[in-house]
């Protein structure tokens, strides 16, 4: 049998398939992500869920012109595939290669960018209102997970669909699964409709009516749906309360019945949603043995699913082995995770203290809120959210924390760039957005020590306080026993030296030693400083080295705008120092994805960048002269 999927150039090649050949395409398709994700990595789980939704929407829709809204759209592989990008499609996530999620700039067939949940019933209404405006006629359809349903912004968007646009197709994608299960009401409330007897009757029926007369009866079957779900089981669906017309739920792997139900919603005339069941990971049993694993991952075993062995431990378990510690003697210790107890590690914390143990779902805003609360009864919770997600919760940050002066702690796990991920998910602007914050201390820690020590001087500092560390593993050092509360806005002096003060914060630490490692070796005399706060800045130890050299040099995982090098900047501005000062980090611009070494070298995060821009302002080494005796 050949391989239907190698003649596939657009979705026009789509629609001239026959259901038999479309059931042989999803095939096909899940065997081609199994094969080359195992090289690359990827979000596997997700995208083998998605397969017959995303090959349904395509036979019955037209991209470009109607658009696809993938709520976070890590599951918008199968998209890419059938949209001109299968010849690419080997180098997914890999430099130069394509994104791991929506992109508008790769295709005119991805109609929105994301990387972060709860964002498509948003724009999707955006778009159907502007199709409105303009008089148009295409359709949106915007793909979202049920986990993106325990994120404030859908909710938002629901409030106002009803009484902003007449049409537009919402595809709730329910698996049951964000990264890890999912948790809170509204997955409860999904489970009890998905589990009620007469649903499950309904969706039998449904199945046989279309398989016995081609799906001329799907609407009549829809409508039953809707009046059983009214009238015998549910009297106020959530939905219908919002003003859309709830259908389902029906089964999200069968192509029959998919391509049928979105053809009866395309003549719809009002907003509707269609409740969809799918199994994550389905076609792969190790995907399906280990949900949260094969949600992303890197390189396996194709056969196997198995990974390359782990070594060292990472930051984010670190992280999460320290906190148990500090939580084992201090019974005020709470932890909190907005969906990501796998991610941060926060899961191997669980076991220890299950009853200061909190995940509320993907709902970063609600997190901090929900901290602050508890730290004003007296409680010390730390918030483990990825600096590139704790960007959504920015106002409660200010509003609840800081103003209040709580002693709430943000765990910034990724911060820096985080690799494969690419613009979504690099956490490149914490410093930025933190530093002009009142009250709030801002710590880097240069290995897996450090880390446990701020952690805790966080548990003792009387205020707010935020941790920035990056994704994987730190250089290797062991911990002590216990963490030991470092002194309140003071660097760490590793070398002491006269002509060039290299200041390294975090991640940075090492490759600053590399860098004053070089000019000693030119015969500069270099001081070499751990930072460890990005605020509060040690002021009197810059100051002090600002006065006796000549050069002061700076090295941040971070945007320089409004970063590290800014700080030390504004501070040598207010004392009148005008020592030259050299900064290394990010430029301003989203950073794309790629491998952490090669994207370093692009953009001048390397010794050698940090040479070249440092020379002008190095004296000439001291030329020793030798007697020669003969």
């Amino acid at each position: 049998m050949s391989d239907i999927l190698d003649t596939i150039h657009s979705p026009r090649d789509v629609k001239q398939l026959n259901l038999a050949q479309l059931e042989q395409l999803a095939q096909e398709i899940r065997e081609r992500m199994i094969s080359v994700l195992a090289k690359t990595g990827g979000h596997l789980g997700p995208n083998l869920g998605v397969v017959e939704l995303t090959i349904a929407m395509h036979v019955v829709f037209d991209t470009p012109t109607d658009h696809f809204v993938f709520d976070v759209s890590h599951q918008a592989y199968i998209h890419k595939l059938l949209t001109g990008r299968r010849e690419r499609f080997q180098t997914m996530r890999q430099p130069q290669g394509l994104n791991g999620f929506m992109l508008r700039t790769e295709s005119e067939h991805d109609a929105y960018g994301a990387g972060h949940a709860g964002t498509a019933l948003s724009a999707a209404l955006g778009m159907a209102v502007a199709r409105d405006l303009n008089g148009g006629s295409e359709h949106v359809i915007a793909l979202a997970g049920d986990a993106a349903f325990t994120n404030g912004i859908s909710y938002e968007a629901l409030n106002n669909v009803a009484e902003q646009t007449r049409r537009l197709i919402i595809v709730l994608n329910d698996n049951e699964w964000s990264i890890d299960r999912n948790v809170g009401a509204i997955s409860s409330y999904l489970h009890r409709i998905v589990t009620n007897d007469r649903y499950a009757y309904l969706h039998d029926r449904a199945t046989r009516l279309i398989e016995k007369l081609g799906g001329k009866t799907v609407g009549h079957v829809m409508r039953r749906a809707e009046e059983a779900a009214k009238g015998m089981l549910l009297p106020s669906l959530i939905f219908e309360e919002f003003g859309l017309t709830y259908y389902g739920p029906i089964d999200g792997h069968d192509l029959g019945l998919l391509i049928e139900t979105f053809r009866f919603l395309k003549t719809q005339n009002r907003p509707v949603i269609l409740h969809a069941l799918t199994q994550k990971g389905r076609g792969f049993q190790p995907a399906l043995d280990k949900q949260k694993k094969f949600h992303g991952l890197g390189p396996y075993h194709p056969e196997t699913g198995e990974t390359a062995a782990v070594g060292q431990k990472t930051y984010s378990e670190i992280f999460a082995e320290t906190l148990v510690k500090l939580a084992d003697r201090n019974d005020k210790v709470v932890a909190i995770t907005a969906a990501m107890p796998n991610g941060t590690a926060l899961d191997l914390y669980r076991p220890h203290h299950p009853r200061r143990y909190f995940d509320v779902g993907i709902a970063e805003e609600h997190a901090v809120i929900f901290a602050a609360g508890m730290a004003t009864k007296g409680l010390r919770p730390f918030c483990a959210i990825y600096s590139t997600f704790l960007q959504r919760a920015y106002d409660p940050i200010i509003h609840d924390v800081c103003l209040q002066n709580l002693p709430v702690v943000f765990c910034m796990d990724r911060a820096g760039l985080s690799g494969d991920d690419g613009p979504t998910h690099h956490g490149l602007f914490d410093i930025s957005y933190l530093r002009g914050v009142p009250n709030i201390v801002l710590m880097a820690p240069k290995d897996e020590d450090e880390l446990a020590d701020m952690l805790k001087t966080a548990e003792q500092h009387s205020g707010p306080s935020a941790v920035r560390y990056p994704r994987g593993g730190g250089p290797g050092v062991a911990l002590k026993e216990q963490p030991v509360a470092l002194p309140l806005g003071k660097a760490e002096v590793l070398r002491e030296g006269s002509e060039v003060a290299v200041w390294g914060l975090g991640a940075m630490v090492p490759m600053a030693t590399a860098f004053s490692d070089r000019l000693e070796r030119e015969g500069h005399s270099t001081a070499l400083v751990n930072a460890r706060f990005a605020k509060p800045l040690d002021t009197a130890l810059l100051e002090e080295q600002a006065r006796r050299v000549s050069l002061i040099v700076t090295f941040e995982d971070h945007v320089l705008m409004g970063g590290f090098g800014s700080a030390v900047l504004e501070h040598l501005s207010a004392l009148n120092l005008h020592v030259p000062v050299v900064r290394i980090g990010w430029p301003d611009t989203f950073i794309e994805h790629g491998k952490v070494d090669q994207l370093r070298a692009k953009y001048g995060l390397t010794v050698e960048a940090a040479m070249e821009r440092s020379r002008p302002f190095l004296k000439t080494p001291a030329v020793k002269l030798f007697a020669v005796t003969g």
